[in-house]
């Protein structure tokens, strides 16, 4: 079979991407390395969309949590990606769970049906040169075909580990006790926020991060390089106890006007200090410098709310390292996820930077309606950045800060802020304006198309 377009990995995000193109009519092929005898570190098995880590999906909450948002919207998209967890869901309380046989089986049945998506099991090495493609090879990219990447965009902007610092919800951070200021007030903005500790809470804090739990490297990420520029926090307080204080908790430079005095009117260093930095163009998410870190979530949230400041931050993002190659998607792609410099490879999945199965199937997605549209002569438009989607796809393209740009799971931090509603009722309100303003983005494309699809785009004219 000719096919119109090439999508290069059957994870969540192709796989979801060869649907959307497949159910308009367009001859898709879709190629997937295991099956031929390869896999990567990580997979177990040859099936289409396999779950590597955990079964679950996560809140399927679409009244108060982002990532239930996504499923809601992804659901009116007719994703396959929900479909297939649907048949496969097994009891999790509130959350989404799969039992991951049946979901692979499912995905990979469904998407054999299509008679105009051929599945082929071999290993791509290399970006095609001019034919339209998706690339959805996820965070275990083959070295190859990684290579190749990493020659069209850069090598400084493809990269093999992430190391995430956690980011903390504006609104959360106690100014009362914080302030704002860039080191020796170098610049004409005040750049970051900072939180002051004593000797004895810096001590304490210190101690905390030598004896909390840590996760453990997979097999396949142990020696992975990561030292030079993304030490785990913990490591470097293993180091010595004055190592953090000569590092990101450095305070020099910083005086607190919290503790100006008749003889310090400017205020005092503090013993150490832990500065956010704004990680969006809305300012609503920050992110803790230097925070990279090893450490059990649980163990991130009690021990980072012992900060000055911090005590009753809300996260949208925890701390961790893990092997991941990702691109840096706001500098290199454009708003329909397209290579500024060869914008016939359009990158899906959590290679651009998103993080979890749903944002990466949601991605997929995102990228077979943009595919679909180009091969149809018609103008993509995005859904608005009010919804799940468009706030993930706004953030991956452009709204992310480019200097720190780090694997991000949808949250309400990525969204526009609703600055007139009380704290308590945000949640529900962030889900009742992306409902509302979903509606008539899935609405156009029905009136234009004609089509009773549920998130119809332009059919393939009947091939």
């Amino acid at each position: 079979m000719t096919h119109q377009i090439h999508i290069i990995g059957g994870g969540l995000a192709g796989s979801e991407a060869a649907w959307q193109l497949g159910r308009r009519g367009f001859k898709v092929r879709l190629s997937e390395m295991r099956g031929t005898g390869e896999r990567s570190p990580a997979h177990q098995g040859d099936g289409l969309a396999e779950l590597v880590c955990s079964n679950s999906f996560r809140s399927d909450d679409h009244e108060k949590n982002a990532v239930g948002l996504l499923h809601h919207e992804m659901r009116q998209c007719d994703s396959l990606i929900m479909g297939a967890a649907a048949k496969a869901e097994v009891p999790a309380g509130s959350a989404l769970a799969v039992d991951r046989e049946i979901f692979s089986a499912e995905v990979e049945a469904r998407l054999a049906a299509l008679p105009n998506v051929e599945i082929v099991r071999e290993r791509i090495d290399a970006l095609p040169a001019d034919a339209p493609v998706i690339v959805a090879t996820g965070p275990l990219t083959a070295e190859a075909l990684a290579g190749s990447i990493g020659k069209a965009t850069g090598a400084d902007s493809l990269a093999f580990f992430d190391a995430i610092a956690p980011i903390v919800y504006r609104d959360t951070i106690d100014m009362d006790v914080c302030w704002m200021a860039s080191r020796w007030d170098k610049g004409e903005t005040k750049d970051y926020i900072n939180c002051p500790m004593t000797k004895d809470q810096y001590l304490a804090f210190h101690a905390g991060l030598v004896a909390g739990e840590k996760t453990a490297f997979k097999e396949w990420e142990a020696n992975t390089p990561y030292f030079d520029g993304c030490m785990p926090i913990e490591v470097m307080a293993e180091r010595g106890i004055d190592t953090l204080r000569f590092g990101p908790m450095k305070p020099v430079g910083l005086d607190n006007p919290h503790w100006a005095t008749p003889e310090h009117p400017n205020g005092r260093w503090a013993y150490a200090v832990v500065q956010l930095r704004q990680d969006n163009n809305l300012g609503t998410i920050w992110n803790m410098v230097g925070f990279q870190t090893k450490l059990k979530h649980a163990e991130q949230v009690r021990l980072f709310r012992t900060i000055p400041g911090l005590e009753n931050a809300e996260f949208a993002r925890l701390g961790g390292l893990h092997r991941n190659t990702f691109l840096n998607s706001p500098v290199l792609l454009d708003r329909t996820l397209r290579l500024k410099t060869a914008p016939n490879v359009r990158f899906a999945g959590q290679i651009t930077g998103c993080e979890g199965y749903v944002e990466s199937a949601a991605v997929g997605l995102m990228a077979g309606l943009m595919a679909s549209a180009d091969l149809a002569g018609r103008e993509w438009q995005a859904p608005p950045r009010t919804t799940a989607m468009g706030a993930l796809l706004s953030h991956i393209t452009g709204d992310a800060e480019a200097e720190t740009y780090q694997p991000m799971n949808v949250n309400f931090g990525l969204f526009p802020p609703l600055h007139d509603v009380k704290k308590k009722q945000r949640k529900e309100a962030y889900t009742e304006r992306a409902k509302a303003e979903i509606a008539p983005w899935l609405e156009r494309w029905r009136s234009e198309t004609g089509a009773a699809h549920p998130c119809p785009l332009p059919q393939a004219g009947g091939e």
